[in-house]
């Protein structure tokens, strides 16, 4: 038989692997349920409600998952043969395995954003929303916010209004990929309708930092969400008594969202830690929310060897690119989880491979 793998003591691979509390099981036991292909859920509509109200949008649609959540919304916005643009990092180009192009025909481009950081200029440049018989016409801008794999980035208000007055002007759609949107809510303070209001269509995301086992909620007006609901059956999501699931995304609202602070302080100490010991391998100003992207290449580690040496100490990593790995603080890791990361770490980072 194979050896087993070593136990892991601190997961911070992804911040959707929280399990639900037990207060969020008796929520979930409790809830009220009821069809929600007809319409008749009444806790998937409470949940449904309120992210529409949080979010400054007429309606709102639960979608089974965060991919699910982000097509539907550019199916809404964009036809077969036309395109939409994203940074070359987003999460819907990177991370959604093509079902732009495959499930609605629809083509893309990008543009580099150093750290996911949105610079307004750079899609209005990039766009062609008049292209004729000759070029493919841009329909969607999306946004993501916090940006993942840039390391938790958030995007500056500024800039979001600055691409909203130039798509509008030019009759481009604008979808917000706010599977993080609560990080950068609690980051910065600025409201939730504040950054909805600016995008056409917003998708967030319950089962990552806010611990809900499952599901995300997509936000618009009340004749795109009408489209998404026909669109969700298309694409196989209608969902029955799925009440139980929407009680734990309002536990989720009511108790977990405030919370989000304590990962971020804890993903910047981590953060810190590392810039002391190996300088260059991360900027703790560039930590914003709770994700860590460690530049590992410099410790002179190949991603795979640190993820393999981490796992041996019980930390759990994800290598992101061919330099960095990727840690992320989430409801089930924490002070002391912060502390073993450190002292398991931090280490490798200082004195490098030992073979």
């Amino acid at each position: 038989m194979p050896p087993s793998a070593p136990p892991v003591h601190v997961d911070l691979l992804s911040d959707t692997l929280t399990k639900p509390t037990d207060a969020m099981r008796r929520a979930m036991a409790g809830a009220p349920v009821g069809d929600d292909v007809f319409g008749e859920d009444p806790t998937v509509r409470r949940l449904e409600e309120r992210v529409a109200e949080l979010l400054g949008h007429e309606d709102a649609l639960f979608a089974p998952t965060g991919s699910m959540a982000n097509q539907l919304c550019l199916r809404l916005h964009v036809g077969h043969g036309e395109e939409l643009v994203a940074d070359s990092l987003a999460h819907v180009l990177r991370a959604e395995m093509g079902a732009a192009a495959v499930l609605s025909g629809i083509s893309s481009r990008s543009w580099v954003a150093e750290h996911g950081l949105l610079d307004a200029a750079q899609p209005l440049a990039l766009m062609i929303p008049d292209g004729g018989t000759y070029q493919v016409n841009t329909r969607l801008v999306v946004v993501e916010n916090t940006h993942n794999f840039g390391g938790g980035t958030v995007q500056p208000l500024d800039q979001i209004e600055a691409l909203r007055a130039g798509t509008r002007d030019r009759g481009v759609a604008m979808h917000l990929d706010g599977a993080r949107l609560w990080n950068a809510h609690v980051a910065t303070g600025v409201p939730l309708d504040t950054y909805g209001r600016l995008f056409d269509t917003v998708s967030v995301c319950l089962s990552k930092g806010l611990g809900a086992p499952v599901g995300s909620v997509l936000a618009g007006s009340r004749d795109l969400m009408a489209s998404a609901r026909i669109w969700r059956k298309r694409f196989g999501g209608g969902m029955r008594q799925v009440g139980i699931l929407a009680a734990a995304g309002l536990h989720a609202l009511d108790h977990h969202l405030e919370r989000l602070a304590d990962d971020h302080a804890r993903a910047r100490r981590f953060a810190e830690a590392a810039a002391a010991a190996a300088p260059g391998s991360i900027d703790p100003q560039r930590v914003q929310t709770n994700i860590v992207v460690l530049d590992v290449a410099r410790a002179g580690w190949a991603p795979a060897a640190f993820v393999e040496e981490a796992g041996r100490r019980g930390i759990r990593l994800y290598p992101v690119s061919a330099t960095a790995v990727r840690l992320v603080w989430h409801l089930d890791v924490d002070d002391a989880g912060t502390d073993r990361a450190v002292t398991e770490l931090v280490p490798l980072l200082a004195d490098g491979p030992t073979s």
